[in-house]
């Protein structure tokens, strides 16, 4: 078991914004009524333990057609805006790190370890993810303070739970450790991390599953 003092502990709430909750892009899987609740949950406990909570916004063009910048559906969720926090960033790209200052700002106020709540699991919290681990932190996700949408391209379809499964099992054999609000809850009050499994592991557990089949 890691070991980790709060003090070094980030928590990340990625784009919890108003055009998820049944506006322009809205999140489906798990329900972003449900979710939102779990990243209040999580900033609440933030506070109270004494972790540090950094909001990211995203921003597009007043023409975009979701986060238009001066738009209702640009603006933080009311659970997320009405809430502490110790750091806010304004993003243009789906990573938290492309073009802002939070590394440098984790740096100074000796930061290692990063939990990621908000939207959206495929998307921004994925991204986020990976360049954290490329920068040497360590990440968790919360995957029940997270959600996904359908795609549909010339790619293929994938439905928003099928999203959310599939990346929140990619994150958890290389890039983050994966638990729910509850799990989050306990690693805290325990003084440890959510820890991934590797992707050497992950592919011997699925192949032995496949195999017991």
């Amino acid at each position: 078991m890691t070991k980790t003092d709060n003090r070094e502990r980030a928590l990340i709430v990625v784009d919890v914004q108003n055009d998820y909750d049944g506006g322009n892009l809205p999140v489906e899987y798990p329900p972003f009524a449900e979710t939102v609740q779990n990243v209040a949950r999580a900033m609440d406990l933030a506070h109270d333990a004494g972790i540090r909570t950094v909001v990211i916004r995203q921003l597009a063009p007043a023409n975009a057609p979701v986060f238009a910048d001066g738009t209702h559906g640009a603006e933080l969720h009311p659970v997320v805006a009405s809430r502490p926090r110790d750091h806010y960033i304004e993003k243009l790209q789906p990573s938290a790190f492309a073009g802002t200052d939070l590394e440098a700002w984790l740096r100074r106020e000796g930061i290692t370890t990063l939990t990621i709540a908000g939207y959206m699991t495929h998307n921004c919290d994925l991204a986020t993810a990976i360049d954290a681990t490329q920068l040497g932190f360590r990440v968790e996700i919360l995957s029940d303070a997270t959600g996904s949408l359908p795609y549909r391209n010339k790619a293929g379809f994938a439905s928003a739970e099928e999203m959310h499964r599939v990346i929140v099992a990619v994150m958890q054999a290389r890039f983050a450790g994966v638990g729910t609000f509850e799990e989050w809850r306990q690693a805290i009050a325990q003084g440890r991390r959510l820890e991934t499994e590797g992707i050497v592991e992950s592919n011997r557990a699925a192949r032995s599953q496949a195999q017991a089949a």
